[in-house]
């Protein structure tokens, strides 16, 4: 018996076993249970729930997730409006889009706090979400209260608090299509009305989607595991110590990329010859401290992650040998944030607070050459050495290395650290009753640092050979290496205003008006060191080889073998014709991208509807960015680097309804709608002479639409074995999406089918589900290296059960 069928025996063993005698009823009321009432959470900056702030959130309970099978954050995509989160590389890839606003490498985009802890670098926000109570997704500019990485927006996420809840929780899942298997166990203890404590882990295996025809293997296995825990202790009647550690560590497969046409849209297999894989060991940890006094809220957030992982990819994903990276991350970073917040429910609403943060990361990121790689950078340097204008009988020359590999090594130390004070104040019943504003302003500044040692060594002899009006032949053999080493830093002052005008309608109904500016940090492009390091490399080669020839050619004269004046013109074609890159090297200019800023104008409304049985959310918004960052592979394919992409627009609209028919029917839906274009894009003219202008055109990997519809309808059934049985069905869209900045490659829009059958007494949950099934083919990304387009494609049909048992 395989595994999947044992975990699929073990689902319906335990919905037998823990059945149990009493029955439920059904509920008595058909109005909508608000999530937000029934799952407190504390916050340190906010007074009132997010549907009466001015701004566009959506949240989601443990069941809802559970529904929904959203098992880490890029489950999310289509089900929060204008939210997309694609699956694919790895798990170091998170790259987030929210209105147009996206990070695909460095910096992020938007920010994630965990039980109100930042996760200040983006490598650590695809983790598994077991023990989840609760995720909040807020739409646009959150920098006043959360500062940069939040330009987009942020996700808040909540794990189960162990003194609103008690027990064990066991969960076993088993689905189809990459054989994957999962478990895990909490357990929940209250050991008095002063503390208590949760602690629990989990593991999950996989044997892959996608298959590598020249590895005779998956391309994309997984093994994960990890665990959490929780403790709250209340002191005293004013004080609340909350402390939590998560560690997760996963090994996995990854890169799953194949050749794509853009003629036919068709992606080939997967033929790297190369295994990539990624491995990962994150620790997240954060003590909360709170104290209440009589007239304000004071809290205090302690952070600390450590991260330590190391990617290794076939970059040419060929099955040929050009080059592989290996990178190495060791991330230590800490935060420390106090928050001095009013009482709610004054006239006078009021929060402000200090912030400060260090992080510091050191990487390791060899590139290999090899065979096929160093013949192809022989005949880069052999293309730089002739030219048309001169005549095959006067000169030739080529380089020739008689070796198959070469290292090209590069190590960083990039420590970034922040500051910032800022303030918020409310003004409730302002001229009339139910009129709010707020008026907000934070002050951050940053300083980014960077210091580098890179290069390549070649210690064996390359041969350079030189035929010059016949009969003079010079044949030389050389070493070279290059070296790049220095200390760069830079730092910036950002004022983060924010303002907004809300009218209360009445307690479940209002409007708001706002605008707000975000911020996304700038930094230095490390994988840009390998073309540095390349280009280095070939001016020592080239150094070398005049210094040989001239000494050479004033040997021959020396011997009689060649005349003064053929000397003499031999050594100014050297000098014309052998190519130097650069002389001199700027670092800060070639690698620093500049920060990225943007205004958010909205307008929306929170409504509740037909006796509360409707749940309404409506916005429309303009985003102005200036200096946004793009993301592309730099011209040799050696790594990805973050460009500055003058200024966009983005304009768009989201609506999220859901709605209680009667006891039994349920329905939801969701629709984002985003046009995000360049306004100033103008790179200048390629090689060739062709413009690169990309103003009008569309900003790539940001789709233009997201839809998420569905239904439930609950049995009631008030049997022993089966207390209700509840079928779902739901519908998510996403696209158009360019994936590049021509907009010549897309992915139109496309949809997938879901639905789940659960089973539930009061102990036992069985849930049976189906994720696109009519196993819909559409591409998850896309981009070019090397002259060639490289695509992932999205996850085919798959079956599963999931097994929840409380007791």
């Amino acid at each position: 018996m395989t595994i999947p069928q044992l975990m699929w025996s073990c689902a319906l063993a335990f919905a037998w076993q823990t059945a149990v005698a009493a029955p439920v009823e059904p509920r008595d009321t058909t109005k909508l249970i608000d999530i937000e009432e029934v799952v407190i959470v504390a916050s340190p900056k906010e007074h009132v729930k997010l549907r009466q702030q001015a701004t566009s959130s959506s949240v989601f309970s443990r069941e809802a997730l559970q529904a929904h099978q959203v098992a880490s954050l890029k489950a999310l995509t289509s089900l929060v409006p204008n939210f997309y989160m694609p699956d694919y590389g790895s798990k170091l890839t998170s790259a987030i889009y929210i209105r147009g606003i996206g990070s695909r490498i460095n910096t992020p985009a938007v920010g994630l706090y965990v039980d109100n802890v930042p996760y200040l670098d983006k490598s650590a926000f695809d983790f598994n979400l077991y023990d989840i109570e609760r995720i909040d997704v807020l739409r646009g500019p959150q920098s006043t209260l959360y500062g940069r990485g939040t330009m987009g927006g942020l996700m808040k996420v909540y794990t189960r608090n162990p003194f609103r809840y008690q027990g064990t929780n066991l969960e076993l899942g088993a689905s189809s299509g990459n054989n994957a298997y999962r478990a895990s166990l909490t357990h929940y203890h209250r050991i008095s009305q002063r503390f208590a404590f949760s602690v629990g882990g989990f593991y999950e295996g996989a044997r892959g989607f996608f298959y590598n025809e020249t590895l005779g293997r998956y391309a994309d296995p997984l093994q994960s595991g990890g665990g959490r825990i929780r403790a709250i202790w209340l002191p005293t009647e004013r004080w609340k110590l909350d402390f939590t550690a998560h560690y997760e560590y996963s090994n996995e497969g990854g890169y799953a990329y194949g050749l794509y046409n853009k003629g036919t849209r068709e992606t080939e297999p997967i033929r790297s010859n190369e295994e990539s894989t990624y491995r990962r060991g994150v620790l997240n940890s954060g003590l909360s401290a709170t104290w209440q006094g009589d007239a304000f809220t004071l809290t205090s957030v302690t952070g600390y992650q450590r991260l330590d992982d190391r990617m290794y990819i076939d970059q040419d994903f060929l099955p040929i040998s050009l080059y592989t990276l290996e990178q190495k991350q060791r991330l230590n970073s800490i935060s420390e944030e106090l928050t001095l917040k009013s009482l709610p429910g004054k006239r006078w609403e009021w929060v402000t607070g200090i912030f400060g943060s260090y992080q510091n990361l050191k990487t390791a990121s060899p590139v290999f050459f090899h065979n096929d790689g160093m013949r192809m950078l022989e005949s880069t340097i052999n293309q730089a050495m002739s030219s048309d204008k001169i005549p095959q009988h006067v000169l030739t020359m080529g380089i020739d290395f008689p070796v198959t590999d070469m290292p090209v090594y590069s190590d960083f130390r990039t420590p970034t650290a922040g500051a910032a004070v800022f303030h918020q104040s409310t003004l409730n019943d302002l001229f009339i009753k139910g009129l709010s504003f707020t008026l907000g302003l934070r002050l951050d500044y940053e300083n980014i640092r960077m210091q580098y040692l890179s290069g390549g060594q070649a210690d064996y002899n390359f041969d350079f050979n030189l035929k010059m009006m016949s009969p003079v032949h010079i044949r030389l053999s050389d070493q070279a290496a290059s070296r790049i080493q220095g200390d760069i830093s830079n730092h910036y002052i950002q004022w983060l205003p924010k303002a907004s005008l809300r009218y209360a309608i009445n307690g479940q109904n209002n409007v708001y008006l706002s605008v707000s500016k975000g911020y996304r940090s700038g930094g230095y492009n490390i994988q840009m060191f390998s073309d540095l390091a390349k280009n280095s490399l070939q001016n020592s080669m080239m150094s070398g080889v005049k210094e040989g020839l001239f000494s050479r050619f004033d040997q021959l004269v020396a011997e009689g073998a060649m005349s003064a004046q053929v000397a003499a013109m031999g050594k100014g074609m050297m000098e014309q014709y052998i190519p130097v890159i650069s002389d001199e090297l700027d670092v800060q200019a070639t690698t620093y991208y500049r920060p990225e800023y943007s205004w958010n104008y909205e307008v929306g409304a929170h409504l509740t509807l037909w006796d509360g049985k409707v749940q309404a959310d409506v916005a429309a918004f303009f985003l102005s960015t200036r200096d946004q960052q793009i993301s592309r592979f730099v011209d040799s394919g050696l790594g990805r680097i973050s460009v500055n992409a003058g200024r966009s627009r983005s304009l768009g609209a989201e609506a999220s309804l859901l709605a209680n028919i009667n006891q039994h029917l349920n329905l939801n839906a969701g629709y984002g709608y985003t046009r995000a274009t360049f306004r100033e894009y103008d790179l200048g003219t390629t090689q060739d002479g062709s413009p690169t202008d990309y103003a009008g055109r569309t900003v790539p990997f940001v789709p233009q639409h997201t839809f998420n519809g569905g239904a439930s309808y609950t049995f009631f059934l008030q049997h022993p074995l089966c207390e209700s049985l509840t079928l779902l069905a739901d519908y998510k869209g996403t696209g158009k999406i360019y994936w590049t900045e021509q907009n010549d490659a897309q992915q139109g829009f496309y949809g997938t089918w879901n639905g789940s059958i659960r089973l539930q007494t009061r102990q036992c949950k069985v849930q049976l589900w189906a994720r696109n099934l009519t196993n819909k083919q559409y591409h998850s990304f896309y981009f070019e290296s090397l002259g060639n387009g490289f695509a992932q494609s999205g996850a085919p049909r798959q079956f599963g059960v999931d097994v929840r048992w409380n007791f």
